[in-house]
């Protein structure tokens, strides 16, 4: 959606807010109409949730344009790293990863990176071994 019809949802709501105050007196006067109550009620509450999907469509249209691209098409590389090599040359297979900078480096790499004094490291995170079940384990022993 965008900022355009944001614009115009956010109208449309505020135009069912007036309508709504202005039903509202008519049901709470003198001849108390309940009906009237229940459309005033309403008016007010719909150009109230109108106007919010208006100004949530201008946000996302205004992120989407700061981002360079449109909602959903948000670089996911960002937070996840590409599984299976080594994040800085992105060609040998990892075999530490460094806590404090969040790395999974190949030996090269480490060479360049280590740095005993501010960086923790531990071995890159495995898949677990598959386990072998029952029947496995006796064909394996016969």
């Amino acid at each position: 959606m965008t900022s355009r019809a944001g614009n115009w949802i956010i109208a449309a709501g505020a135009l069912a807010v007036l309508c709504g105050i202005c039903v509202l007196p008519a049901a709470l006067g003198e001849h108390h109409d309940a009906s009237l109550l229940g459309l005033g009620a309403s008016l007010l509450s719909i150009g109230a949730f109108l106007a919010a999907v208006g100004i949530y469509s201008k946000a996302r249209a205004l992120q989407s344009k700061e981002a360079g691209g449109t909602p959903g098409n948000e670089s996911k590389s960002s937070n996840r790293r590409a599984r299976g090599g080594c994040e800085l040359c992105a060609s040998e297979t990892p075999v530490i990863q460094c806590r404090v900078h969040q790395l999974q480096l190949c030996p090269a790499c480490l060479a360049e990176h280590y740095d005993s004094r501010s960086c923790a490291y531990v071995p890159p995170p495995r898949k677990p071994a598959k386990k072998l079940g029952k029947s496995m384990a006796a064909k394996r022993g016969a």
